[in-house]
């Protein structure tokens, strides 16, 4: 699985928790989760949840801290897959 694939379907768990759905026609790998996409710190653990679902991976804490940016995200996903 490469990285744009990871993206692109990443890109698809965000957009129902991201309120201002424009963000998402321009998304990059620099935009933050909170504070670009104003997702709120309660949907960032929907979104690992549905990550973990998809992907059949287990994110802890310490790596869910690491998630701030979307390029941020998709590496610790791409990781753990690896590690599957």
């Amino acid at each position: 699985m490469d990285k744009i694939q990871i993206q692109n379907e990443l890109k698809e768990i965000i957009k129902v928790y991201v309120p201002e759905k424009e963000i998402l026609e321009n998304l990059t790998l620099e935009h933050d989760l909170i504070n670009d996409l104003k997702i709120n710190s309660a949907h960032i653990v929907d979104i690992v949840l549905d990550v973990e679902e998809k992907y059949d991976i287990m994110i802890e804490d310490e790596a869910i801290m690491k998630m701030g940016t979307i390029g941020q995200a998709i590496e610790v996903i791409n990781g753990k897959v690896q590690e599957k």
